[in-house]
Formats: structure tokens, C-alpha cells, sequence
């Protein structure tokens, strides 16, 4: 008997799919599939339910959700032997897009029933983890702003995005990674695990999910040109070629803001302020088995 629990967030996306248990077990039938629901009330809860499911020693934890649900989800299940399955109803699903899994529910649920995994890495900053990326600077605060428009729509960011672009002004930063430092006003400083961070946009178009590695893009102060010009890379998927861009794989790193007491930063999509001025960011190599395509699973192997 294979046990699979459901975690639904019934507001991400457009908050219209439907996922209750009738509807689960007109796939997943009771002489095979052991199938529970729960669903999620408020942000963090999904881990909380995630936290509580492991108890049960379920074989799969599904998240149905978007990114920041993922995250919540996986964070509990971290470094167990319980697979993450998802089914992707928010609005960018970047993970979800990396991985191969469609946005269709039901090919998304025979991914599910095959049940083919892999290993993949996760990102920590602090004591948080990340599937996909995490960021400081303009990052943070157009997620920020996008929160606070209730719109999950891609119109939306690119609203919040515009409207953060030409106000933000950066902040002493000192990065430190390997035997490097560098010290400057950073305008975006992203980490990221994942080559996609939703809307079928990346910063780091190169990044694997099982390399044993973390890809660091930092970008510094920008004139109001290098803003449109940084802003056509990121529609181009080609921001690693922008002339300012300094790219690294790292395994490690640390980021301080000498002249703030706390940090804000985006971690998967969801806007964090930690009350800090240091983070710690390092990679933990294969601790999530997550269930994908077959095609996907051959590609990791």
C-alpha cells in the first residue's frame, strides 16, 4: 500500500482548482493508494501540516501550490526518506517548470502515480531552505510589492517590478565566498539552485537542481540606462551576458549589510525580513528526493 498526503493551498493561483479526496481517488484507487488531504489556512501552515504528516511516515508528501507552498512543504520534509510530489497551481511555478512537470492536473497526477524520483540539492540561507532561489536587494522588495497588489498575475510583477526598478536604491553589501570578497552597493544579489524563477523567466539560466552547486549572480549599482538594458537581458533570459554581471558557482557564501540591523530578501518567491544584518548561504547536496518525469529523472542520473 502506497501512502500518499495531500497538501493543498486552495488560494494559490487563480484559486480555482479543485482538489478534494472523490477527485483523488479517481486516480489513485483504494486497493493500491492510501490518499489523505489537508489543506492550508495561512502562510507557513502548509509546513506545519508537512511537519505533522511526516510523523505518519507517508511514502510521498504532495504540495499543491506554487512555489512559496512548495517551499513550505519540502522545508519539513528535508533529509527523510519521504518523496516531494507536486501538483503546480501558482501563478509563476518555476520549480515546477524546471522539473518537467505541466501545469495540466492531470498529467501532473500520473507523474505522481508512476512515482519515478530523484535526488536534488537545497539551498539554505540561514536556518531556511530554498528549491529554487533566494535574493537581497531589488529582488526582495519587487516581491515585496507584488504581495501587496493580492494579484498573482504575471501583469502584476511586471507592474511591481517597474515600479520598484527606477525608486530601489542599493545598500552596502560585503559578499564573501572561497578566498574572495567583494564590497559594494549591490542592486540585486541572487542565489539560485533552480534555472528558472517563474513565468518562464531566469536569471541563471545555467543552474542545475543536482550539480552540488549554487549559482551567485551579483549586479551593482545601475544608471537608469543599464536598468533598461539589465531589463531586456531578463526578458532575453540572457542576464549572465549583461556586461555588469558577475556570475559564480559557489558552494558557500556569506552576505553582511554593515549598516542594517535586519535583512529583507526573497526566499522561493516569498518575502522574508529577518532581523540580521548577516545570512550564511550554503547548498545541501541531494537531500530531497522529488518525484518527476521519466524523461527528467533519465537527464539527472
Amino acid at each position: 500500500m502506497i501512502y500518499l498526503h495531500f497538501i493543498v493551498n486552495p488560494i494559490s493561483g487563480k484559486g480555482n482548482h479543485i482538489i478534494d479526496l472523490p477527485t483523488l481517488r479517481n486516480h489513485f484507487p483504494c486497493e493500491k493508494f492510501k490518499v489523505e488531504i489537508e489543506y492550508s489556512e495561512y502562510k507557513m501552515h502548509a509546513k506545519e501540516l508537512a511537519s505533522l504528516a511526516v510523523l505518519k511516515k507517508p511514502d510521498c508528501i504532495i504540495a499543491c501550490g506554487g512555489d512559496g507552498t512548495i517551499n513550505e512543504v519540502a522545508s519539513a520534509i528535508v533529509g527523510t526518506n519521504i518523496k516531494l510530489g507536486i501538483l503546480p497551481f501558482g501563478s509563476g511555478n518555476g520549480l515546477a517548470s524546471n522539473l518537467g512537470i505541466p501545469k495540466d492536473i492531470e498529467k501532473a497526477i500520473s507523474i505522481i502515480k508512476n512515482g519515478y524520483s530523484a535526488s536534488i540539492d537545497i539551498g539554505r540561507v540561514n536556518k531556511q531552505y530554498f528549491l529554487s532561489n533566494m535574493g537581497i536587494g531589488i529582488d526582495a522588495m519587487i516581491i515585496k510589492k507584488y504581495e501587496e497588489s493580492k494579484k498573482r498575475t504575471l501583469l502584476s510583477y511586471l507592474k511591481a517590478s517597474l515600479s520598484v526598478g527606477f525608486k530601489f536604491k542599493s545598500t552596502e553589501c560585503k559578499v564573501s565566498f572561497k578566498e574572495n570578497e567583494y564590497t559594494a552597493q549591490f542592486f540585486l544579489l541572487f542565489v539560485s539552485n533552480s534555472n528558472e524563477m517563474g513565468y518562464n523567466m531566469s536569471l541563471t539560466p545555467k543552474a542545475n537542481l543536482n550539480d552540488g552547486l549554487l549559482d551567485l549572480l551579483m549586479v551593482p549599482q545601475l544608471s537608469l540606462f543599464e536598468k533598461l538594458q539589465l531589463g531586456c537581458y531578463i526578458l532575453c533570459n540572457k542576464v549572465p551576458l549583461f556586461s555588469k554581471a558577475n556570475y559564480q558557482l559557489i558552494k558557500e557564501c556569506t552576505i553582511e549589510l554593515p549598516q542594517k540591523t535586519v535583512t529583507y530578501l526573497q526566499i522561493d518567491g516569498e518575502f522574508h525580513e529577518l532581523e540580521t544584518n548577516k545570512i550564511n548561504i550554503d547548498i545541501l547536496e541531494k537531500s530531497l528526493e522529488i518525484i518527476i518525469p521519466i524523461r527528467i529523472r533519465k537527464l539527472m542520473i
